[in-house]
């Protein structure tokens, strides 16, 4: 693999790291990494302080871009195929009774989980593709859900990508060469052309003020 196709992974969770692609940003880009930014700082989100959290997070799978129609029958129909459910909890909003799209599920043991999880990722359920992740609100240091602004993956559409994760991970910073661009650039100036891209390159332009 080329050091541009690098990928790597979060350990702790840091919700201004999780906002950026390469994991290198310092400030908060948009509203909901501040406020997860906030959370994490102020320590006002507590995972183990959740009272609906049961099981072992070492057996247990997140699933998540479920249809809002697939009914905890039907999950764990699907998640029978990896391995024995002991628990199994359908996320639901707390007023419609509406699936809020995502699901945690329990196995019998970590062996029939981690078959799961490496399964039941991209497997599709009523017609849609899921993603399956380990158990990271109990799991990962520094963890803020995504109702708070954290969490990991997102969709475009959404304008609120997180990354590190499993379904969109950290990428390698890519290497600017500079070198040989400035090379390039005093070629096309001896050939009376420039191109603009080159010249957009903020310390080529001070080079030339100089």
């Amino acid at each position: 693999m080329r050091k541009t196709e690098a990928v790597f992974y979060a350990e702790t969770y840091h919700p201004i790291q999780a906002g950026s692609i390469d994991g290198t940003d310092t400030l908060p880009h948009d509203s909901a990494v501040y406020r997860a930014w906030l959370c994490s700082s102020a320590g006002l989100y507590d995972p183990s302080g959740d009272p609906k959290l049961i099981g072992d997070p070492y057996c247990t799978l997140f699933v998540g871009r479920l249809s809002h129609l697939t009914t905890e029958h039907t999950l764990r129909q699907a998640m029978s195929k990896y391995g024995r459910v002991k628990n199994l909890r359908l996320v639901r909003h707390i007023v419609t009774g509406a699936s809020r799209g995502y699901a945690f599920v329990e196995f019998e043991t970590e062996r029939e989980m981690r078959r799961a999880y490496k399964d039941a990722h991209h497997s599709l359920i009523d017609d849609y593709e899921v993603i399956v992740d380990y158990n990271r609100q109990q799991l990962m240091p520094g963890w803020i859900p995504r109702r708070l602004g954290g969490g990991f993956g997102g969709k475009k559409e959404s304008g609120q990508l997180r990354f590190g994760g499993r379904e969109r991970p950290f990428r390698a910073p890519i290497r600017i060469p500079y070198d040989d661009l400035e090379n390039l650039e005093s070629h096309l100036h001896q050939k009376g052309n420039t191109c603009p891209a080159i010249r957009s390159l903020p310390h080529l332009e001070e080079k030339e003020a100089q």
